[in-house]
C-alpha cells in the first residue's frame, strides 16, 4: 500500500499544527508552537513525532482559559465609612468616576467590580490580557512592588500605556495609598479576546 500522506493546519488555543501523518502512526511528525515575544510572534518546531508534550506556551494558554483569578463581585468587604483607605477613580480626562473606601490588601480589580467601576479584567485576574490596566501617579507607582514579567508582558500590549501603567488585579492596596488617584485609560485591548480591537470606554 503507498504511504498515505495528508496535512493539516488548526488555529486551536491560538497554535498552528502541521506535520504528514504517516502509516501505522496515530499522530503527525511536526508540531509548530507559537513563542511570543513583546512585540511579534515566532514560531519553533518540536521534533516529538509520536509524544504530545505539553509546551510552557500550552500550560500558559490553559491557564489562561481555566485560572481561577481574583475574587469576584461581593468578595470585598467595605470597610466602616470613614475607616477605610480613601481611592479616587477618575476616568482618562481626569473627571472623577467615583471616590471608594478600601481594607487593607484589597486588589484594585476586585475593588473596582465591587464598586461598579468599569474596569472588565477579562482574564479574572490570571495576568493574561490588560483589560485592567490602570494608571497611577508617579509618587505611588513608585512606593509599590516591581511588577512581574509577567505583568509586564501584558503591559506591553496594553493601550495607552505610560510610565505609571499597572495592572489593576496587581496592585493591592497599602495604607500609604490613602488619597491616590486611579485613572482608567480612554481605552483597553485584549489580544487574546477581543482580536486586537480596543475597547473604549
Amino acid at each position: 500500500m503507498s504511504a498515505l500522506a495528508a496535512r493539516i493546519t488548526t488555529s486551536t488555543l491560538g497554535l498552528r499544527i502541521s506535520g504528514t501523518l504517516l502509516p501505522g502512526r496515530s499522530c503527525w511528525g511536526d508540531i509548530i508552537q507559537p513563542r511570543r515575544t513583546f512585540h511579534q510572534p515566532q514560531w519553533r518546531s518540536l521534533s516529538s513525532p509520536c509524544s504530545w508534550k505539553t509546551s510552557s506556551v500550552v500550560s500558559q494558554r490553559r491557564r489562561w482559559l481555566h485560572a481561577s483569578g481574583v475574587p469576584r463581585h461581593g468578595s470585598i468587604t467595605r470597610p466602616t465609612p470613614g475607616t477605610g483607605i480613601t481611592l479616587h477613580f477618575k476616568d482618562h480626562k481626569g473627571n472623577l468616576i467615583k471616590t471608594i473606601e478600601a481594607n487593607e490588601g484589597d486588589d484594585i480589580l476586585s475593588l473596582a467590580h465591587e464598586w461598579d467601576i468599569d474596569l472588565e479584567g477579562a482574564c479574572d485576574g490570571s495576568i493574561a490580557c490588560s483589560t485592567c490596566h490602570i494608571i497611577l501617579p508617579p509618587e505611588h507607582y513608585d512606593q509599590l512592588p516591581e511588577p512581574s514579567d509577567d505583568e509586564n508582558d501584558m503591559l506591553d500590549l496594553a493601550f495607552g500605556l505610560t510610565d505609571t501603567s499597572r495592572l489593576g488585579c496587581q496592585v493591592h492596596v497599602t495604607k500609604d495609598m490613602d488619597g491616590t488617584e486611579i485613572r482608567l485609560p480612554s481605552a483597553t485591548r485584549n489580544m487574546f479576546v477581543d482580536g486586537k480591537k480596543p475597547t473604549h470606554h
